[in-house]
């Protein structure tokens, strides 16, 4: 996944028109609009870094003037210590950004780092690791860019991607056969349709209906291991619910094609970074 412009500018220009409503009063009373400084970007974490050109455009939407070096890029690991950007600039832009770039930074950074330690977690087998929809409302765009740094894969990027049965939707309808033959009358040729199933003879049903992926919902990893022998290469199989890093790896070892984890980007602890000013 690439991240446009556009979507960045706006999330960038929503944060700050949050954090400043019309005036920095500590920043605008104190500091000369002449005062120039210079800031380095410093980590104070190991982890795959994320987000660091969303930080430096942050500096750039506020004034035009700021420049800045990046030392190091997205996807890169980085230790305890290592300096990864530097930013010159009025000082008055480099002291109103520096909460909301941090923030985006460090957030981000958090869910490639979450992302590539459960990648790294399941080396070895055929699943790969997806994020879902539980994203933070406005931030979905760059939630999503940071798991395919940290090395996972996106789900559907909104409703409109995939025809997906939750059993909601099943329960609001009455029946998974009803459902998916309801949709198939309606929809276009080149839309897939997913199923969650709870158990075996659910998963049965949705491969007698040709569904192209199907759910594993909160099922135990001898029903998943069950599943992937029924269903022998007929439907993507993918477990979802109660995946943790402690199971994550027996998950992976059943056979699934995906594991996907609301927690990549609902649940994430923030990567620590920090902006010092050189003096």
């Amino acid at each position: 996944m690439r991240l446009m412009q556009f979507q960045i500018d706006d999330i960038i220009k929503t944060a700050l028109l949050e954090d400043i409503n019309y005036i920095d009063v500590t920043t605008d009373l104190l500091v000369s609009d002449e005062a120039v400084s210079t800031a380095k970007y410093v980590s104070k974490d190991e982890g795959v870094l994320c987000g660091i050109e969303v930080a430096m455009r942050v500096f750039k939407l506020l004034d035009d003037r700021v420049h800045y070096r990046i030392f190091i890029p997205d996807g890169e690991i980085v230790q305890k210590g290592d300096i990864i950007a530097e930013i010159t600039g009025p000082t008055r832009a480099l002291l109103k950004g520096e909460r909301t770039a941090l923030n985006l930074v460090q957030h981000m950074s958090g869910i490639a780092t979450a992302t590539n330690k459960c990648v790294q977690l399941i080396e070895g087998t055929k699943a790969s690791v997806a994020d879902t929809r539980k994203t933070l409302p406005g931030l979905r765009a760059i939630q999503k860019y940071a798991v395919t740094v940290g090395g996972g894969r996106n789900h559907r990027y909104n409703l409109s991607d995939c025809a997906m049965l939750k059993d909601t939707h099943l329960d609001a309808y009455g029946s998974m056969t009803g459902a998916v033959n309801a949709l198939r009358e309606k929809m276009g040729h080149t839309v897939k349709v997913e199923v969650e199933a709870e158990n075996l003879d659910m998963l049965k049903e949705a491969l007698d209906l040709g569904v192209e992926i199907i759910m594993l919902d909160n099922m135990t990893i001898e029903e998943m291991a069950e599943a992937v022998k029924i269903t022998n290469g007929r439907a993507l199989l993918e477990a979802s619910g109660n995946v943790t890093e402690k199971t994550i790896r027996a998950i992976a070892e059943t056979g699934v094609d995906i594991i996907s984890l609301g927690a990549l980007t609902h649940s994430v602890k923030a990567f620590d970074i920090s902006m010092k000013m050189v003096k």
